[in-house]
C-alpha cells in the first residue's frame, strides 16, 4: 500500500489516541469512554474523505483500542503509511525566491520529511522568514517580514499557543490601473518554531487559505 498519511492527519490521530488514551485511564463510566471513541471513529474518518476501505480500516483501528502499549504499537505501525514531504532539490527552492540573491536554505537531508506539512525557515538577521508548499498540486514559495513577540500567542497555522511573531507578506496582485509603487500585505501571528508549528498542526485549511492571498 502507497503511503497515505499525511503529518496533519498524523498529527490529529496522535491527538485522538491521546483523548482516548487518557479517557481509557481515568473515567470509569463506559458511556463516557465510548463517546470518546465514537468521536475519534467520526474525526478521523472526515480526516481520510478519499481513503480507501483499507486504508480507512487501518486508521480506524487505533479506536478500538485500550492500553497505552496498544496506542504505542498502533501509533508505530502507522509509521510506514506516512507521506515524506516533498522539498524538492535546492535549486528548485531558490528558484521559488528569484529576488533573493544568497538565499540561505535549511539543511534538507537533517528533515524529518514525514514530520512536515510546510517548509519554513528564518533568516534571523534579515527578520525574514520563509515557507514552501504546494499549493493546489504546485509547490510555492513566499517570504515576509517575522517580528517577534516574545510572548505566547494563537498560532493561525496550528491553532495553538505557543511562541509567536507577527509574520507580514506582500500579495502579488495589482488591481488594474495600480500606481507603480502600490502594494497590500497581510499578516498574521504564527509560530517562531515551525517544527513546532508542524508538530501541531491538524488542519491545512488556515495555511492555503493565507498562501492563496499571497500568491493569487
Amino acid at each position: 500500500m502507497q503511503p497515505f498519511i499525511r503529518n496533519h492527519q498524523y498529527n490529529l490521530i496522535k491527538k485522538q489516541v491521546g483523548l482516548l488514551q487518557h479517557a481509557c485511564a481515568t473515567v470509569a463510566d463506559p458511556k463516557i469512554v465510548e463517546s470518546v471513541r465514537s468521536n475519534m471513529q467520526f474525526k478521523l474518518t472526515e480526516a481520510f474523505p478519499e481513503a480507501s476501505e483499507a486504508a480507512r480500516e487501518i486508521v480506524l483501528r487505533g479506536s478500538g483500542l485500550g492500553t497505552a502499549p496498544e496506542f504505542q504499537l498502533y501509533l508505530a505501525a502507522l509509521d510506514s503509511h506516512r507521506i515524506a514531504f516533498e522539498t524538492g532539490t535546492e535549486q528548485q527552492l531558490k528558484k521559488l525566491f528569484p529576488k533573493i540573491k544568497k538565499l540561505k536554505l535549511p539543511d534538507l537531508a537533517a528533515l524529518d520529511l514525514k514530520a512536515i506539512s510546510y517548509l519554513g525557515w528564518s533568516d534571523i538577521a534579515a527578520n525574514k522568514l520563509f515557507i514552501v508548499y504546494p499549493l493546489n498540486g504546485r509547490l510555492v514559495g513566499i517570504e515576509g517580514r517575522f517580528t517577534p513577540t516574545n510572548k505566547k500567542g494563537t498560532c493561525f497555522v496550528c491553532n495553538r499557543q505557543t511562541e509567536v511573531g507577527l509574520f507580514t507578506a506582500l500579495t502579488k496582485s495589482r488591481p488594474a490601473n495600480a500606481s507603480p509603487d502600490y502594494y497590500k500585505a497581510i499578516g498574521n501571528y504564527m509560530c517562531a518554531d515551525s517544527e513546532v508549528c508542524n508538530h501541531n498542526i491538524t488542519d491545512l485549511a488556515a495555511l492555503e487559505q493565507f498562501l492563496s492571498n499571497v500568491v493569487k
